[in-house]
């Protein structure tokens, strides 16, 4: 194994950039992703009117970005590691922006599902290595206020992006929402090349089986859950899916546990944080997620509300993340990660129920605000303390590859809940229009909110993840029993942790 120049030589930029333009160029490309998945969501139904969609294919619009993404987030990372991360972070802005405008000029759901899946190789590529690049360019002592703000731009593209696309879609068409990426991604390449180091790390030989074996294990895995009420569950194109998928699943497990340098090292999953956390995030991604998938089309498709209507009226839900999130991650040391945690999912799993009971075809919104914003606390208090979770007890050499497996997983967790919801849909006699919809999404909400439920449960396994007291401390320095259940340390400080190893 070679490594890279010192990671002063590597990862410092040759000159003093101002820290605005840094956080310009690195969060820039991370805005226009995020906001662009979400933008998607609530353009659906006008995708479907205008290109005839099925509700399958409805699926694969997101699942195809999805899953690109998932299967190559880790890879794009390493890659990024031994030839250079800026150059990935910059061809990941052009094929993105690319894939956008090929996005915006489809005129069959074919054509859009093909660049939606381009749009999330780029997207693999942006998003881990927009944060490693910010870390790798700023002082130390400016690096937890970097991240503050690139978190809080993400935040903004979270909680903007349904009113952001309603207003699109209805000042325009569904098309723009894809346009809009062409003008950043041609600003933010030039931004990337003239201030980012191209910083380097551990040049690892890439684990090209193993993501080929977890990438067409999982596609099969959801192709065989969506293609399951069309074809039958005893066809065998959805029983070579279910069944060539998991193969496929336990072959990649096999295969990691062997090789040297492996996409997902399995030795992370010893320790019980970090299992129990990335657990959550895929019980999270399957029933939160997933759900959303149903309840964004219910607005418009039921009762009537325009694009941009039903944007602002589930202001309320995205927008309680923004205030929610960074006040968990400011009292997770206090109060501990397990118990926000648990607390977020059973609040998600409330609302998600009372959504599924209150749901009818004129229910007034009025009565829809309550379980909107109890969901909307319940993401908040799950998002900072998870990402704690996850890298709690992690070595910093190992922190960038348990994050990029965190995001991984969960992303998984949100095509198969996509997938499962909708074939429950679908099963349930669901039809996209005002009559034939809401007795069958009834289910699929509940089926959502029972995923979330069984979540809390699991999240109970977590350490307790609080920040030990200054003279608790000092007292049980030498007891390790006692330094495990109190290692859960800030968010601050696991951030710092992150981009000490993205910078290294």
């Amino acid at each position: 194994m070679t490594t890279s120049p010192t990671p002063e030589a590597s990862t410092r930029p040759p000159r003093r950039i101002p820290f605005g333009l840094v956080v310009l160029a690195t969060a820039l490309p991370m805005f226009m992703a995020t906001l662009d998945n979400l933008v998607m969501t609530n353009a659906l139904p006008a995708i479907r009117l205008d290109l005839g969609a099925s509700i399958e294919e409805l699926q694969w619009f997101m699942n195809a970005y999805t899953l690109a993404f998932a299967s190559f987030i880790l890879m794009t990372v390493a890659l990024g590691d031994r030839f250079g991360r800026r150059t990935f972070f910059v061809g990941g802005i052009l094929l993105f922006t690319l894939a956008s405008a090929a996005a915006a000029l489809a005129t069959d759901p074919a054509q859009l599902i093909v660049a939606r899946a381009v749009q999330g190789l780029g997207g693999a590529a942006i998003m881990p290595l927009s944060l490693s690049l910010l870390a790798g360019s700023v002082p130390d002592r400016r690096r937890p206020l970097a991240i503050g703000i690139w978190g809080g731009i993400s935040g903004i593209a979270v909680a903007t992006g349904p009113l952001v696309g309603g207003a699109v879609v209805d000042g325009w068409n569904w098309n723009a929402i894809f346009w809009l990426n062409v003008p950043i991604g041609v600003i933010a390449v030039p931004l990337a090349l003239a201030l980012l180091p191209n910083a380097f790390g551990e040049k690892l030989r890439a684990d090209l089986l193993g993501l080929v074996l977890a990438g067409l294990g999982v596609l099969g895995l959801v192709w065989g859950i969506v293609r399951g009420n069309d074809a039958g569950w005893d066809s065998p194109e959805v029983l070579l899916g279910l069944i060539g998928g998991g193969i496929l699943l336990v072959l990649f497990v096999v295969w990691e546990s062997r090789t040297t340098a492996p996409l997902l090292p399995l030795r992370l999953f010893r320790d019980r944080s970090f299992s129990v956390a990335n657990a959550v995030g895929l019980g999270f991604g399957f029933g939160m997620f997933g759900s959303v998938f149903i309840l964004i089309q219910f607005l418009q498709i039921v009762q009537g509300y325009s694009a941009l209507e039903a944007g602002v009226l589930t202001m309320p839900w995205t927008l309680a993340p923004m205030v929610v999130a960074p006040l968990a991650g400011a009292f997770s040391p206090r109060i501990g990660t397990r118990n926000l945690i648990v607390a977020g999912l059973v609040a998600q799993a409330t609302a998600l129920f009372w959504l599924a009971m209150t749901m009818t075809a004129e229910v007034a919104y009025a009565e829809l605000v309550g379980p909107f914003i109890l969901a909307g606390i319940g993401m908040g208090l799950v998002f900072a303390p998870s990402s704690t979770a996850v890298l709690a007890r992690i070595a910093p050499v190992d922190t960038a590859k348990a994050s990029g497996a965190n995001s991984t997983i969960r992303e998984i967790g949100v095509a198969l809940g996509v997938a499962v919801l909708t074939a429950v849909f679908t099963g349930a006699g669901g039809q996209l229009t005002p009559t034939g919809y809401v007795d069958a999404a009834i289910p699929a909400i509940l089926t959502g909110a029972a995923v979330i439920a069984v979540t809390a449960v699991v999240a109970i396994l977590l350490p307790a993840g609080r920040l030990a007291r200054p003279r608790r401390q000092s007292a049980a320095a030498g007891h390790e029993e006692a330094g495990h259940e109190d290692a859960v340390i800030g968010e601050a400080v696991v951030a710092e942790a992150v981009v000490a190893e993205a910078g290294a």
